[in-house]
């Protein structure tokens, strides 16, 4: 399923409660995401690894990979599925040498350089963004969506490359015409009424 993944989910504790976690989680799989990541900025590591064993049991009974955003230590512990690392949090081997062979591993990317660069360090898939500014990249200004299909053509052909960064359904298709075929989308689904609706049409216009 990973090689095919389309629509990568986040769960954030930015937007989501710890004791609202699973319930939203249960949305975005059976709306049918692809990936999901545990995203928990500034939160305790036990919350991290409480949070993690509720929905780790979700997604493999989904059959959805369970990402780590940081930590390659506790997803180590916790034998997640995968770890994603940020540019500033050291080399890939790093990280493998950590999580150990046969896990996933991905690198946020800012720049077609930065992409081509995972890519070549090893990295099994990349984000790239923010295309958009986003409230859980304060500081961080949109890179824009004129080097997408650039990004796709060099990067996005070897390895899963999801683009991120203030994507909602409202703006799907500008990002998808962009030439992009892979996306994250966070804060659109998390506060959807109805999150296995709103992912559910996002997946029904990926494919």
């Amino acid at each position: 399923m990973f090689a095919s993944a389309k629509l990568y989910a986040i769960l954030d504790l930015g937007y989501v409660r710890p004791e609202d976690a699973a319930k939203v989680t249960a949305g975005l799989l059976s709306g049918g995401a692809h990936l999901l990541q545990l995203r928990a900025k500034g939160r305790d590591r036990a919350t991290i690894t409480a949070v993690a064993r509720e929905l780790i049991p979700l997604c493999r009974a989904a059959g959805v990979p369970f990402i780590l955003n940081d930590y390659p230590d506790l997803a180590a512990g916790l034998d997640t599925d995968g770890v994603h690392i940020g540019q500033d949090d050291g080399p890939l081997a790093d990280a493998r040498a950590i999580v150990g062979e046969g896990k996933i591993i991905g690198r946020s990317t800012h720049s077609l350089e930065q992409a081509e660069a995972a890519l070549a360090e090893g990295f099994d898939y990349i984000g790239f963004g923010p295309l958009f500014p986003t409230p859980t990249k304060l500081g961080r200004p949109g890179i824009g969506m004129e080097n997408v299909a650039e990004m796709e053509r060099r990067v996005g052909s070897k390895i899963p490359a999801f683009c991120i960064g203030g994507i909602k359904r409202s703006n799907l298709p500008e990002v998808l015409a962009a030439g992009a075929r892979r996306v994250v989308i966070v804060s659109d689904l998390l506060t959807a009424e109805d999150v296995a609706a709103a992912t559910r049409s996002v997946v029904a216009r990926l494919f």
